[in-house]
C-alpha cells in the first residue's frame, strides 16, 4: 500500500467526491481515482461505493483507519526527522450536541491556537459516537460507551446531567393532583436517537406515545422547551438560571438522568493525539456540566 494510495483513500471518504479530494490534494481527479483502483486491485475488494457522497465499503471502512493512522504517523516521523510534515493534520473527532454546546467548547480554543493541527468534528449522539471509531472516520469520540473500540483505549470523563423540565404554562396546563398527566403532555425529543424522554415515559408507565415534536438542535431544543412546545430532559448546564428564575420548572426531580460519559481515542500515541486528549480532559474538568463520580 503505498501513502499516496492512502491518502486518496481518506480524501475521498473525507470530502465526499472525487472531484473535491483531487482538489484537496493539489491533483487531477484521474489521478485520485487511479489510485483508488490500485489500492482496491492490490487488496482484491472494494473500498469505495461510488455514490454521492462516496462512502467507504465494509472492506473500506477496515482499512480507512489504518490509513488515517499512517498518514499521521508519517507525518509525525518528518516532522521528527526535520523534514516539515503537513502543515496542519487533520483530527476529526465525534462528539454529542450537548456537550459541544457546553462543556467542550474550550477544546475549540485550544485547537484554535494549534500550528500543526485542524480540529474536524462530526455530531453524533452519544450512544453511536464509538460507531464512528469502528468506521475508521475519527481519531477520538466522546461517547456513553465505555466498551473500547479495537485499538483504542476509555477514559472516563464523568457524567452529564440531565433534568426533566417544561414552561410554567405548560406544566399547570397538564397538572393533575399532585402530579401531571404524562401521557397527554406534549414532549420533545432530539432526533430520533433520543431517548431519554421515552425512559422517563416508561419508568412512570406510559404506555402510549404522548404528541411529539423534534428539534435537532441543541440551542432550538431548549428554546422550544422554554417556548412551551414540549417538556424534556435538558442537560442541567444549559438551564443556566432558568429554575431559580422560574422560565421553567422541574417536573420530577426523582427523574433526574446522569448520562456517564468517556472519551475513546486511538491507543496510538503521537503529539497530536496527546495534545487533544489532554485538551479534553481539561474542558471537562474545568466547566463542570460533567459531574465526576
Amino acid at each position: 500500500m503505498q501513502l499516496d494510495q492512502l491518502r486518496a483513500l481518506l480524501a475521498v471518504i473525507d470530502t465526499g467526491t472525487f472531484d473535491a479530494a483531487a482538489r484537496s490534494l493539489h491533483v487531477t481527479p484521474s489521478a485520485v481515482s487511479q489510485r483508488i483502483k490500485a489500492l482496491e486491485r492490490d487488496t482484491g475488494r472494494v473500498l469505495v461505493e461510488r455514490a454521492i457522497p462516496c462512502r467507504a465499503t465494509e472492506a473500506g471502512q477496515s482499512l480507512v483507519r489504518t490509513a488515517r493512522q499512517m498518514v499521521l504517523l508519517e507525518d509525525e516521523a518528518r516532522a521528527a526527522l526535520g523534514e516539515g510534515g503537513a502543515t496542519h493534520v487533520a483530527l476529526p473527532v465525534a462528539v454529542n450536541a450537548d456537550s459541544l454546546a457546553t462543556w467542550f467548547a474550550p477544546v475549540l480554543e485550544v485547537a484554535a491556537g494549534w500550528p500543526d493541527a485542524r480540529l474536524q468534528l462530526e455530531v453524533e449522539d452519544e450512544e453511536y459516537s464509538a460507531d464512528h471509531l469502528r468506521r475508521g472516520g475519527v481519531v477520538g469520540a466522546v461517547t456513553a460507551d465505555p466498551t473500547p473500540v479495537a485499538g483504542c483505549r476509555t477514559e472516563p470523563l464523568g457524567a452529564m446531567r440531565y433534568l426533566p423540565v417544561a414552561s410554567p404554562a405548560l406544566a399547570e396546563r397538564f397538572t393533575r393532583g399532585r402530579g401531571h398527566d404524562w401521557a397527554a403532555m406534549p414532549v420533545l425529543r432530539f432526533n430520533s436517537k433520543d431517548d431519554l424522554q421515552a425512559e422517563v415515559l416508561r419508568d412512570l408507565g406510559v404506555t402510549t406515545e404522548p404528541p411529539t415534536s423534534q428539534v435537532p438542535s441543541s440551542e432550538g431544543f431548549v428554546a422550544a422547551v422554554r417556548a412551551g412546545l414540549g417538556w424534556a430532559m435538558v442537560p442541567e448546564a444549559q438551564l443556566g438560571d432558568d429554575l431559580d428564575t422560574g422560565e421553567l420548572v422541574l417536573l420530577r426531580s426523582r427523574e433526574r438522568r446522569d448520562v456517564p460519559l468517556y472519551w475513546q481515542v486511538w491507543t496510538l500515541g503521537t503529539p497530536r493525539l496527546t495534545r487533544l486528549t489532554e485538551a479534553v480532559h481539561d474542558a471537562a474538568r474545568r466547566l463542570r456540566p460533567v459531574r465526576t463520580r
